[in-house]
């Protein structure tokens, strides 16, 4: 392992537990790459999320449509990650339009944008782990348009996941990603909960109803995963597995993720990936199920080639 590839792992292997075992059932033609994606969008979420004002967010997503610029225009650069996401990028043919969206999403974050209805919260799924679905399904080398759109389908519900697992740690930073019009159904108000965030019924309700959403994309994004590579299937698979896991403990503690962070067993973790291995198996069948509006515009710029 070169040193380029050694940062890419060790950036990989800190960002998430999950996510790099699951890597690693990758075979090397397409874990490298992965490395070299999962490298540029951690930096990139790192670099907004540790700016110590919304002034300084504004200019990290600045600084960050630039680094783009500079992989698009083949200007070069001396950042190891940079360089490694250009060659990637190049290779196969990653239009500019997803990484846009995703600094796109961060830039929400950066200027504070609440998110009115669950429409709203997929839309930002779609930008922020979406798009990872749809690069990591162009390195596979598959860019069937139903394919990819049950890769953003799996990308979302992760990232549904993620919202319902940190709903205590986000209150705590001023952060509210549970969708105001749920919220308000049940009775909460926003403003009350960010001032004291509290597992009370009413919100333990909503974080119910958000891991429900995120179970439908789970069940449209197998069919997808049946019609990837067979050798990608087990570590596509066995991430989609953890991380419903991650929903799973959400359940059993009652819905309660303000007072407690769900976190799934190393041992449970390797047992979904031994279940994951039956995947290599699976026939590709018809996709069924329809594709996301909020996941439409992007699907359509790579049906065009959006460059």
């Amino acid at each position: 392992m070169d040193v380029m590839d050694a940062e890419l792992e060790e950036t990989l292997r800190a960002g998430s537990k999950s996510f790099h075992l699951a890597s690693r059932l990758l075979p090397a033609r397409v874990r490298g790459p992965t490395l070299a994606l999962y490298a540029f969008c951690r930096h990139a979420d790192d670099a907004v999320d540790d700016a110590s004002s919304d002034r300084d967010a504004r200019v990290a997503v600045d600084a960050l449509r630039q680094r783009i610029d500079r992989v698009y225009t083949d200007r070069g650069t001396d950042a190891l990650v940079e360089r490694a996401f250009s060659r990637v990028v190049q290779r196969f043919a990653i239009p500019r339009a997803i990484p846009d969206a995703l600094v796109e999403g961060m830039e929400w974050d950066a200027r504070g944008r609440t998110y009115e209805s669950a429409s709203d919260v997929r839309a930002y799924g779609v930008r922020v782990a979406g798009t990872v679905g749809l690069m990591m399904t162009l390195v596979m080398d598959k860019r069937d348009p139903d394919v990819l759109a049950r890769a953003c389908d799996l990308g979302v519900a992760m990232q549904l996941t993620n919202i319902a697992r940190d709903v205590g740690e986000d209150a705590r930073r001023g952060r509210v990603y549970l969708p105001g019009d749920w919220l308000a159904e049940a009775g909460v108000d926003r403003d009350e909960f960010l001032a004291s965030p509290s597992a009370t019924e009413p919100v333990r309700a909503v974080v119910a109803r958000l891991l429900a959403e995120a179970d439908v994309l789970y069940a449209r994004a197998d069919g997808g995963i049946a019609h990837l590579p067979a050798d990608c299937r087990t570590s596509i698979r066995a991430a989609r597995l953890v991380y419903a896991a991650i929903g799973d403990r959400i359940r059993r503690s009652g819905y309660d993720s303000v007072s407690r962070r769900a976190v799934v067993p190393i041992h449970r973790k390797l047992w979904l990936v031994l279940r994951a291995f039956a995947s290599r198996a699976d026939r590709p069948r018809a996709l069924e199920g329809a594709t996301s509006a909020e996941a439409v515009p992007l699907l359509e710029a790579l049906a065009g080639g959006a460059s």
